[in-house]
């Protein structure tokens, strides 16, 4: 690791990066899908007079709909490439905001949000992916980020558009903010065709040549392109002695045959361990309730005791600040303080913000006769305070951390596996939270969310080990139980740092 420290230039490639923001563009798409829905719900009940049930079922159908995408995301990249699985998720965005807009009812409009969550399934997979596989080791973290500060703009963009095109007629407003998501999708499809294919996509099909190009694009020396392809050569199987000039035929074994068998039936223990941890993080992600603030935050600000809409969107407006400036914020902390410290210092936050803002909505429900106003702002700082603390960590590290664990071969795959769970998870949350919060208080919800936190904390600290500054092709030796062969290496490791 030592010697490669040495050949990788730590600057960030302008290349890259700039491939990487394109391929976030697709994630922009999806945060302005959720976050548009949080204002837009208000006028589509009162509109379509639909019942609570429809609005959970309208805000959560979005993530059932995702399994599709996610499950498919991982065989379709390994089929056409990195590169047209993100065109043809923009497509999907496109139809389904076209759908929503142009909505004369509640079928319709749920047939969209059905479209658009198939697209959001694809999306979560292939952006972070990409942008890993796109990515040298040393600034992958802050790279492979990027879709996370798109996912975060676009719902910021979501509440500003809910704000201002609330204003229109109630039977116009709605419909526009819905057809405005289907904008980005065209300038996605534009922008695509600057971009590369994934070098070890490439090397996957046997394209030596394209992959040897590419990285030479992507690496700030030819030292450093030389020894990522000869990395990746390596974990894909190919010949050491084959000539990087040529195509070669594809090991069936890496072209996504067999993956589900390797990743499900018959793991080795690393990719079982990688497997566990993967599943654990985005299952955590939205179990500890980011989805009922995003969501549903003009509510909660309307249980904690503000009453205008206008009002209401101003203060979702600031959730939607919080978030992408502590998303832009965790940028230049993931690769230097690294992802376990930094998800455990985050998750910790949520803990302490999330038991404030149980008690702060439980004080001003117990008095429902009087406005308890420092138990209003108690319960406005402390949900700006835990989505503050879920961007800086968990809200970052879930999607880089779960996209660069996974051997080359069943990298997409293994990534779409972990988007399930997250969809499902997510899907879960928002479509029960109106009803457990009848049942058991909008406090009580998030001292729920508090308690399954801490389980998250817990299960981080024994579970996630550090992958900083880890190649893509060493993390088998991260997930390696083996106490002498980790000892080994930490040993030479401190020997190569002495001299």
């Amino acid at each position: 690791m030592e010697e490669r420290k040495g050949i990788e230039n730590e600057k960030i490639n302008k290349y890259a990066c700039a491939s990487a923001i394109v391929a976030s563009m697709i994630s922009i798409i999806f945060g302005y899908e959720t976050g548009v829905m949080s204002g837009a719900l208000i006028f589509i009940k009162e509109d379509l007079k639909i019942t609570e049930s429809q609005v959970e079922v309208l805000g959560g159908i979005i993530n059932f709909c995702a399994l599709i995408g996610a499950l498919s995301a991982g065989r379709t990249s390994d089929y056409i490439g990195r590169r047209y699985t993100i065109c043809l998720a923009s497509a999907i965005f496109f139809s389904g905001s076209l759908l929503m807009g142009f909505a004369p009812n509640f079928a319709l409009l749920l047939t969209g949000r059905c479209v658009a969550g198939i697209g959001v399934g694809f999306a979560l997979v292939i952006a972070p992916v990409y942008s890993v596989e796109i990515s040298a080791a040393s600034t992958r973290g802050i790279l492979a980020s990027l879709p996370e500060i798109g996912i975060s703009l676009g719902i910021l963009f979501g509440y500003i558009s809910s704000y201002f095109f609330g204003k229109l007629p109630l039977h116009t407003g709605w419909r526009v903010m819905f057809a405005i998501g289907a904008v980005p999708s065209l300038g996605l499809a534009f922008g695509i065709l600057g971009m590369p294919e994934s070098p070890r996509w490439l090397v996957m099909q046997g394209r030596l040549k394209d992959a040897k190009t590419v990285l030479s694009k992507v690496s700030n020396t030819e030292a450093e392109a030389e020894s990522r392809l000869q990395d990746i050569r390596l974990a894909a199987g190919v010949d050491p002695d084959c000539n990087d000039d040529h195509v070669i035929t594809p090991n069936q074994n890496t072209s996504g045959q067999g993956v589900w068998k390797e990743l499900l039936l018959r793991p080795t223990p690393q990719v079982r361990w990688m497997l566990l941890a993967a599943l654990g993080i985005h299952f955590f992600e939205h179990a500890t309730g980011i989805e009922a603030v995003i969501l549903y935050s003009p509510r909660i600000f309307k249980k904690a005791g503000i009453e205008s809409k206008n009002k209401l969107l101003l203060a979702t407006i600031g959730v939607g600040i919080t978030k992408t400036v502590f998303i832009s914020v965790s940028s230049f902390l993931i690769d230097k303080t690294g992802r376990r410290k930094l998800l455990l210092a985050s998750v910790g936050g949520m803990i302490v913000a999330l038991f404030g803002l149980g008690s702060a909505l439980t004080i001003v429900e117990q008095s429902p006769d009087q406005r308890v106003v420092w138990a209003l702002w108690l319960s406005i700082a402390t949900c700006y305070l835990y989505v503050m603390f879920f961007s800086i960590g968990l809200a970052r590290v879930t999607w880089v951390y779960s996209s660069e664990i996974f051997p080359l071969k069943l990298r997409a795959q293994g990534a779409s596996i972990g988007v399930a769970v997250n969809r499902v998870t997510n899907a879960t949350v928002s479509m029960t939270f109106l009803s457990l919060i009848k049942a058991i208080t909008i406090g009580g919800a998030f001292f729920m969310f508090g308690g399954i936190s801490l389980l998250a904390w817990i299960f981080f600290f024994f579970f996630l080990p550090e992958t900083k500054g880890k190649s893509l092709e060493e993390m088998e030796q991260v997930f390696t139980r083996n106490k002498k062969s980790r000892t080994v290496d930490m040993e030479s490791q401190i020997k190569n740092e002495d001299l």
